[in-house]
């Protein structure tokens, strides 16, 4: 007969008493630089902004660090900094909206029109303005979240639907400069110049840095910006955790909507009229701000500080090489090849986490 300590050794079949242990598996250099760059995405358009600010810097020297070009940089890329919040929202939800500029300049149309053909007060005329972008939001996050249709399609649709409004509405007409200075200079808030500690900025480019700032908090710091990180990343696992996941599409894509109008107010600001052939490019170069900036377009991963470097980093290449006497094909080339890059950085950085 067997006796008690041979069974119980014959059970354990061998085995030690000792506790589980892990293996750690080092991750090396690269692997370390990795983990890096997947914890704190921000970092690599913010390296790729330094060094080309560094570059250009050392090329073009006092010409370039001067407080007007600086200034200059920022003013040429608050309107598409301002786009491009709105897209970032909606890319970190694994989507695209590529309406965000005709809703920017139709915003724009509403309010001029509602000031100079039907007399309202441009208080009411900016109210209505915002109220169409929001609402131009909504239909697109209800579309996307309720009736499941792809947001590339129902973004593309919007575009041609809002795009053929906008010209409809304003007959093409374009409202001036002078008539809005002298009837209703509320419309031109955003293009009043604001000088801080000897640069001369715009209250464009303020709302723009606040806005980056509140989005960035928001996103992190609060249950609904964990909730786009977590729709995007994993719609089904989101649900199955509480995530109201149709209430966030719609709620990202109404405030993407809001932005949106904001940044139809600043382009009057920032060239005087109200143009309804002005931001054809928007929808564009917000996408390439968001790209350049590091998020995803897988979604659920990005930084919108990301995509504040990321504009920044395209006003950089366009002054410089402008300063520079270049061609204007070079930053388009150049563009091009930064796109491509941070995919490809992109890639490689969500090796970590599969």
């Amino acid at each position: 007969m067997m006796s008690n300590e041979n069974y119980e050794a014959a059970s354990r079949g061998g085995t030690s008493d000792k506790l589980a242990e892990f293996q750690d598996h080092s991750r090396g250099f690269l692997g370390n630089i990795q983990h890096v760059l997947h914890v704190n995405p921000a970092m690599v358009p913010l390296i790729v902004l330094v060094a080309s600010i560094v570059v250009f810097g050392l090329l073009l020297g006092s010409k370039f660090f001067s407080p007007f070009a600086l200034t200059l940089i920022l003013q040429q890329v608050q309107i598409v900094g301002i786009v491009a919040a709105a897209q970032s929202l909606v890319i970190l939800t694994a989507g695209i909206d590529l309406s965000v500029g005709a809703i920017m300049v139709f915003s724009s149309v509403v309010m001029g029109q509602f000031t100079f053909r039907y007399g309202l007060p441009p208080a009411v005329a900016v109210a209505a303005g915002l109220m169409v972008g929001t609402a131009c939001g909504f239909v697109n996050g209800w579309l996307v979240a309720k009736v499941k249709l792809p947001p590339f399609i129902v973004t593309l649709g919007m575009w041609q639907i809002v795009l053929a409004t906008n010209f409809l509405y304003s007959a093409n007409e374009t409202i001036r400069a002078q008539d809005i200075a002298e009837n209703a200079p509320l419309l031109q808030l955003f293009g009043a110049k604001v000088n801080i500690g000897g640069a001369v900025l715009t209250v464009g480019v303020i709302f723009m840095v606040l806005l980056v700032l509140t989005l960035s908090y928001v996103l992190k710091q609060t249950a609904w910006g964990r909730h786009v990180y977590a729709v995007g990343d994993d719609p089904e696992a989101a649900e199955l955790s509480g995530v109201n996941v149709k209430r966030t599409l719609i709620s990202v894509y109404m405030l993407a909507g809001l932005i949106c109008a904001f940044a139809g107010w600043a382009l009057i600001g920032r060239i005087g009229s109200v143009s309804p052939t002005s931001g054809q490019l928007a929808n564009i170069e917000s996408i390439t701000a968001v790209v350049i900036g590091g998020i995803s377009l897988f979604g659920g991963r990005g930084s919108i500080m990301g995509t504040l470097f990321g504009a920044l980093i395209v006003g950089v290449f366009t002054l410089g090489l402008r300063l520079m006497g270049a061609d204007a094909q070079w930053t388009y080339l150049l563009i091009g090849l930064l796109i491509i890059c941070a995919v490809a950085v992109d890639q490689w950085i969500r090796k970590v986490s599969s």
